[in-house]
């Protein structure tokens, strides 16, 4: 009887079958179909999109689900055969990453930007993640100094600058404190950029300068998905300082010299017939194509392009118990310079090599308990010609900014290496350098791992969950593994062009050692850390009616020392709590007890508090009427105190006396003289009231869209107010005897607004356009420093930008003798003032000129207004996009004079001024004689201005039945590229001097060509 009862309750079920397709109307493979209320029940779509499901009734309902899609529930009815039509999930992006946590766009109070992988993954030649950020997040100010190999890392700076000793934000890799540069593009899900107090509360001391958070993608519910990804990009140097060949540098020498000749007439030995010079361009023979050089040295070490490459394969998926990302990523970065063989048995140069692996596990142990697990690896090992610990890494692109064309053949025709005999250091050679170093490896060899368990407490009461976490983190950095040879030099030589002699550097006899050594490498202990952290979280969620309300509570701690050092702790007692009514009314309250070793007893803990307020205008019933042209307008409003201890090994236990044992010391009395005991002596005086640096920050925005999601935008205010800025180098007296201690005095104050705006247009449903701006304007001003009473005001910080520029100012030109004899006095060259020189202000009115009319000048070295607008268009499987990104109101210098140490080295600044006719936009540079220290005025200080193409890409995704067959789900193939055109006053691309000085240059920073392709099966 039951089996007959079984067969009949079979025989009773309904067969339905139907078909899944994306907004396109191309089949989805592997759509999940179940039952609505049978766990066990579903099926997955075939490659054409088909399934075939068995419902018991009628009255069923489907529940249809794609990864990144919108579910779809349908009830079955009478319908036998359906057709579903799955969309974006757009809901993703409502929801962003938080401190601790996770929340709905629209209930957010605070002021936080987030970017997607998507938009990301539209720099996929690049290498950083830092360099992926620049202009897609309003607020995030990044500049680039350098494109070495690995070391492409911008500086970042969020909003402003508000500490002199510290600007980096706080980066978190899944919620732990970790470096960014390991990171790649293909595992992170989202980025977002916390900057106003009510975000970045929560992380207490570590907020201060605004915190990035990074999350890298997980696996989801579903059928495996395998991604495969590869790239190959071609480097060209982007742009470098002009420097003059040797025909326009020996004419414009013969210009200075003829300048000169009143105050110098032994200059007229410098000065070259013009017979001569024609010879440095058009050489008769070999003998002369050495004896008059003229090297074009950036196209002799450097290649026209470069290849970079990356490749990354990762899979996801998972089901009900168990989901799972994994992924591995290899990059390689290639060297600009060439290969310059030695036949010395290894070739030197630049390059990059990083492998990483990541797997992100989730395991269902029971209805109400999931245990993660996340685990990665990372492997880079950067190359470069052989340092060791004293040599100068300038040396290896030198020739390119201070090497004459004129100096020397960087190889001469019999294969002897050139050097400048007259003045060496002056005028390198790099060629010789890159080629006869050495090379050496740095291994920085990373591991880090979480393990989350969550516990839904539902049986306590209703929302409640409990989260604990473990993370170890190691990093090794291994460096000076390779081939010492840096010392045992070539014999070189150089030709005097006046007279044809050869000068050997070494003896005629001389014969070059070949005994380079091996090195095995040693660790870099300031490099080399570990860290521990721990965390336990409690999380409460509810809805009451129109009532939602959520609490958190966090308990961390973090353990981490580097290299020797005794260990750094730090303690977090954080807590959240926000309501909403209705989605119309929102509050949140954070606060955060922190604790750092960094500060004495009686100052280690301190409470940070904000609270914000916002308030959806378009949930009021007085809007509904104008609803269909104002879809969402939000205001809110936030206030905190957030600290900052991020202040260095430098500053670590300065509220402490140190004492050192050694010396004598003197006898008192009439008859001084040395103690015969050593001594202990207190060598450095300690503060015990050391503190926190501490930021209060508000912010006021605004949320807008209109027109059925046509336009949407923010609009965000800030100001903030930072106090008890740790001062090292304090104003004290001479005779106080030594130095005083480091104490909380500085005051800086910091302010602007941020816009964004965005455009999106589906015309059908083929065929969508948008567009994006941002723009940030922040300024900062210094409101106490410490300054000595007595010093004039502008030559004190307080008032002024931190890092702003300061310098002598120039006003026109001395153009005749009675500028000459009514100009100022120049302190330490004024017998060496000539007409055609700049005319100094004497900012201070006394006559004369010396440094204290070094006078405030334009800007800092960070920009104030930053902007980025991305235009795009997508029509069936082609899509475009093209970004442009810009900032202003930024000095930057570049310190590259002519004729510097009496090189023969020109620039091209732009047109010299001319004795006669007072033409010109620069004063001729000096040659024998030596002009005045004030001289240069601000001709080095460059407005730093710049609008470049950032990135443009076209890209075309395959959805074809020749796809399927190949058993693939999609394949995109594109062709993208960074730093494309640049428009700038600068005589380079360098945004920033923070990798190498103003006056050595940095490894070149390059544009960048790609082509790859993204398979998805």
């Amino acid at each position: 009887m039951g089996a007959f009862c079984s067969l009949n309750a079979q025989a009773q079920k309904i067969t339905v079958k139907g078909s899944v397709v994306d907004g396109t109307g191309e089949p989805l493979i592997g759509a999940t179909v179940k039952v609505k209320g049978d766990a066990t029940s579903g099926v997955i779509s075939d490659m054409d999109g088909n399934f075939q499901i068995s419902v018991p009734s009628e009255n069923s309902s489907l529940i249809i689900t794609y990864i990144g899609m919108e579910s779809q529930t349908i009830k079955v009815g009478k319908k036998r055969q359906l057709k579903v039509t799955l969309t974006d999930d757009n809901t993703l992006g409502e929801v962003v990453v938080v401190g601790y946590g996770q929340q709905k766009k629209a209930s957010i109070v605070g002021s936080i930007a987030q970017t997607d992988a998507k938009t990301l993954e539209r720099h996929a030649g690049v290498s950083s993640l830092g360099q992926a950020l620049t202009g897609n997040l309003p607020g995030v100010i990044t500049s680039s100094s350098t494109g070495m190999p690995g070391e492409e890392d911008p500086k970042i700076v969020i909003r402003t600058q508000t500490s002199w000793n510290s600007s980096d934000p706080l980066v978190l890799v899944d919620g732990v404190e970790r470096a960014m540069n390991t990171v790649d593009l293909s595992s992170v899900e989202s980025i977002s950029v916390l900057k106003d107090a009510s975000a970045t509360a929560v992380y207490g001391v570590k907020g201060g300068n605004g915190v990035i958070l990074i999350t890298t993608k997980r696996g989801k519910e579903g059928k495996a998905a395998v991604h495969v990804k590869a790239n190959a990009t071609m480097k060209v140097v982007s742009k470098l300082p002009e420097k003059y060949d040797s025909y326009d540098t020996l004419l414009l020498l013969n210009r200075t010299v003829e300048r000169e000749l009143g105050l110098s007439p032994n200059a007229w030995g410098s000065y070259t017939p013009m017979e001569v010079i024609d010879k440095y361009r058009h050489p008769a023979n070999t003998d002369e194509w050495d004896r008059y050089p003229n090297v074009d040295w950036q196209k002799e070490l450097f290649n026209n392009t470069a290849m970079s490459y990356n490749a990354s394969a990762d899979v996801s998926g998972g089901t009900k118990n168990v989901k799972y990302f994994a992924a591995v990523d290899f990059a390689h970065e290639g060297d600009l310079f060439k290969t310059f063989t030695n036949d010395r048995g290894y070739n030197s140069g630049f390059s990059y090599n990083r492998l990483n692996m990541r797997a992100n596990l989730d395991f269902n142990l029971t209805k109400t308990t999931q245990f993660s697990a996340n685990l990665f690896g990372s492997n880079g090992v950067r190359n470069k010609p052989w340092l060791g610990t004293s040599g100068d890494i300038n040396a290896f692109w030198g020739s390119v900014y201070k090497a004459a064309p004129d100096g020397m053949r960087p190889i001469y025709s019999d294969g002897t290496y050139g050097y400048y005999a007259p003045r060496p250091a002056d005028c390198p050679n790099s060629i010789q350098s890159l080629a006869r170093s050495g090379q050496q490896s740095t291994t920085n060899t990373q591991i880090t791992t979480d393990f989350i368990l969550t516990q839904k407490l539902d049986f306590v009461t209703k929302g409640l969950k409990f989260t604990g976490k473990l993370s170890f983190d190691n990093t090794m950095v291994e460096i000076e593994r390779g081939i010492a040879d840096l010392y045992m030099d070539p014999q070189r030589k150089w030709i005097n062009p006046d007279s044809g002699d050869t000068t050997w550097e070494q003896d005629i006899n001389y014969y070059p050692s070949t005994a380079w050594t091996t090195n095995g490498g040693k660790v870099k202990s300031d490099a080399t850390y570990r860290r521990l952290y721990y965390l336990l979280q409690l999380d409460w969620n509810r809805k009451f009616g129109n009532h939602e309300v959520t609490a958190m509570g966090v308990f961390n701690r973090n353990e981490y020392n580097t290299g020797n050092q005794l260990k750094h702790y730090r303690e977090d007692w954080v807590f959240r709590a926000t309501y909403n009514y209705a989605m119309r009314y929102f509050a949140e309250f954070n606060g955060c007890y922190n604790g750092s070793e960094m500060f004495g007893p009686d100052y280690r803990f301190k409470f940070f508090p904000s609270a914000s307020l916002g308030w959806m205008i378009t949930e009021e019933p007085f809007m509904k009427k104008i609803k269909k042209y104002v879809d969402m307008l939000k205001v809110r409003a936030s206030w905190g105190r957030i600290g900052d201890d991020n202040l260095g090994e430098a500053y670590r236990f300065q509220y402490a006396d140190e004492y050192a044992y050694g010396g004598t010391g003197w006898l008192m009395g009439t008859n001084q003289s040395d103690s015969p005991y050593t001594i202990y002596r207190q060598s450095k005086i300690g503060n015990p009231n050391l503190h926190w640096e501490t930021t209060e920050k508000k912010n006021l925005g605004f949320d807008f869209g209109f027109l059925g999601g046509l336009i949407t935008g923010s609009l965000d205010i800030f100001k903030d107010h930072r106090t008890d800025i740790l001062i090292k180098n304090r104003t004290i007296p001479a005779y106080f005897g030594t130095s005083a201690p480091v104490a909380n005095l500085g005051i800086v104050d910091g302010q602007g607004y941020e816009l964004s705006l965005k455009m999106n247009k589906s015309w059908n449903k083929n065929f969508r356009t948008w567009a994006n701006f941002n723009m940030t304007h922040a300024t900062n001003e210094i409101k106490f420093a410490d300054d000595p009473d007595l010093r004039p005001a502008y030559r004190k910080n307080a008032g002024y930008a931190i890092n702003q520029v300061r310098t002598y100012i120039d006003n026109g030109y001395i153009r005749s003798w009675d500028d000459f004899y009514a100009g100022p006095t120049l302190s330490e060259q004024d017998g060496s003032k000539m007409t055609g020189d700049y005319q100094i202000v004497d900012f201070n009115g006394d006559g004369k000129i010396d440094t204290n009319d070094q006078a405030p000048y334009k800007y800092s070295s960070i920009p104030q207004n930053t902007y980025s607008t991305t235009v795009g268009m997508e029509w069936k499987g082609l899509s475009l996009t093209v970004q442009f990104y810009g900032v202003t109101n930024v000095t930057r210098q570049v310190n590259f004079p002519t004729f510097d140490r009496e090189v023969h080295v020109a620039f091209n600044e732009g047109s010299f001024y001319e004795v006669g006719s007072n033409a010109g936009t620069l004063p001729l540079p000096r040659w024998t004689t030596v002009a005045d220290g004030s001289a240069k005025g601000t001709r080095y200080y460059y407005d730093g201005s710049f609008l470049r193409l950032k990135n443009a890409e076209l890209a075309y995704t395959f959805r074809g039945a020749w796809v399927k067959k190949a058993h693939l789900n999609s394949l995109r193939v594109y062709l993208n590229g960074d730093n494309l055109l640049l428009w700038t006053k600068m005589p380079d691309d360098r945004e920033n001097n923070f990798s190498g000085d103003s006056a050595n240059g940095a490894y070149p920073t390059v544009r960048r060509f790609n082509l790859g392709f993204d398979l998805t099966f």
